[in-house]
């Protein structure tokens, strides 16, 4: 079993989940003394009759005096079985951006879900940007079960519609659990007060889920970062060095291998692996390593080494992108693509229609506004070698970025098909 395991929680406003996301560091016995204490203040100078455990991730100033969860909050914890990292994502519509960040390197994503509203636009929301983001699993937590007695129908209602949703996602994992983080009920333990539900616990399941894709087993993908060329080195062996510096995205590479180097498609094999604690035969990811190429090749900042399934560098990009932007984005805009460690500047050939999150069907648009998925069309000034986000989560995103101010203004999947047609089947337009 994989020994780390990284999730993300998102849900509508109100849902609980930073409160969950605390029950499960209180009840995992993941929190320390004096931040216990350091919350229990605060709940007390609020006037609570309780200890508020989503103190312990609303961790700005601004979060605890409102109330909500506006960034990002990252927290390590583990039990005797695995370690976690969990990013708790915001819950507010203006703030869906950073539920993008937060899911983008998931392997679970855990939505909440109140179990007396049910199923709302953000909840179709974030259940979308997950199929779109091929995060390997989904655990939808149907909270606040104490709310309304422990009574299975509502649960059940809640259980159908998400499923139908999931099902015209094409959603390949989803679980649901009912819960009560403000009580504990199913978080750590199972309680007794379900005794309808014969599932595993919250953290009983994520104990036992495995991340789908091993980076270390995929084909080999190096950005390179730096190229690394002592100038005036004393020592004789450092003279005539010269190495390529970056982090090994996918796959692994070994002493001897045959690479490509994109766009250039210039091919070459792998002279030694160097580290700060010296050489190696062998590497992987997501190891930092510098290079040493057998042929002296003109390789920069941006480029990509490759092995295997060597992918085609091009100018022309397609993708479906959670647009993050304030203004919209329309056909001519002139942006950044990010890929990897390459920027180059692009252009939008075409807005080609956005998801209804009502519907859960593609219409027509010739723009995309805050917070809408949809698919575009770019031309860009140089190639970049991207594959279909499909078969790489990590050589297949890419970020737009306003080339006046530097703010991200979309994360991107590629897709390795055409201009899509509106009446195509969802789960093909969408993924």
């Amino acid at each position: 079993m994989s020994t780390l395991l990284r999730l993300a929680t998102a849900g509508s406003v109100d849902d609980g989940k930073s409160t969950l996301v605390g029950r499960l560091l209180y009840d995992s016995k993941s929190v320390l003394a004096d931040q216990l204490d350091a919350v229990r203040r605060v709940s007390e100078d609020k006037g609570l009759g309780h200890v508020d455990l989503a103190l312990l991730t609303d961790g700005l100033r601004a979060e605890r005096e409102q109330g909500i969860t506006i960034d990002v909050a990252y927290r390590y914890f583990a039990t005797p079985a695995r370690t976690f990292i969990l990013a708790d994502c915001p819950g507010h519509v203006q703030y869906t951006r950073n539920t993008v960040t937060g899911s983008s390197t998931a392997d679970v994503l855990v939505l909440l879900v109140d179990i007396r509203y049910g199923v709302s636009e953000q909840t179709r929301r974030h259940l979308s940007v997950g199929r779109l983001l091929r995060v390997p699993h989904v655990i939808v937590a149907v909270n606040k079960i104490d709310l309304v007695d422990y009574a299975e129908e509502p649960y059940a209602a809640v259980e159908a519609e998400v499923r139908r949703i999931a099902d015209s996602l094409g959603v390949p994992d989803v679980w649901t659990i009912p819960v009560s983080a403000l009580v504990g009920d199913n978080i750590v333990d199972r309680s007794a007060r379900t005794p309808w539900y014969t599932g595993p616990s919250l953290l009983e399941l994520l104990e036992t889920l495995e991340p789908e894709d091993a980076v270390a087993d995929s084909p080999f993908r190096f950005p390179v970062q730096l190229t690394i060329r002592p100038q005036g080195a004393a020592a004789p062996e450092f003279r005539d060095y010269r190495g390529y510096a970056g982090r090994i995205a996918t796959g692994r590479v070994r002493v001897g291998d045959e690479v490509t180097a994109l766009p250039s498609g210039r091919v070459t094999t792998v002279a030694g692996i160097d580290t700060a604690a010296g050489t190696l035969d062998e590497a992987f990811a997501p190891m930092s390593v510098t290079l040493r190429l057998a042929d002296d090749l003109d390789i920069g900042r941006g480029e990509l080494l490759a092995s295997g399934s060597v992918p085609e560098a091009s100018a022309d990009l397609d993708g479906t992108v959670a647009w993050l932007g304030e203004r919209p984005l329309r056909q001519g805009a002139r942006v950044l693509v990010k890929h990897g460690t390459r920027t180059v500047q692009a252009v939008v050939r075409g807005v080609h229609g956005r998801l209804d999150l009502d519907t859960l069907a593609p219409t027509a648009a010739d723009e995309l506004a805050l917070n809408d998925i949809g698919r575009v069309q770019l031309r860009l000034a140089a190639p970049i070698a991207a594959e279909d986000y499909a078969s790489s989560r990590t050589n297949g995103s890419f970020l737009l970025i306003d080339p006046q101010t530097g703010a991200s203004l979309a994360a991107g999947m590629v897709r390795a098909s055409a201009e899509p047609e509106l009446d195509a089947d969802l789960l093909d337009w969408v993924i």
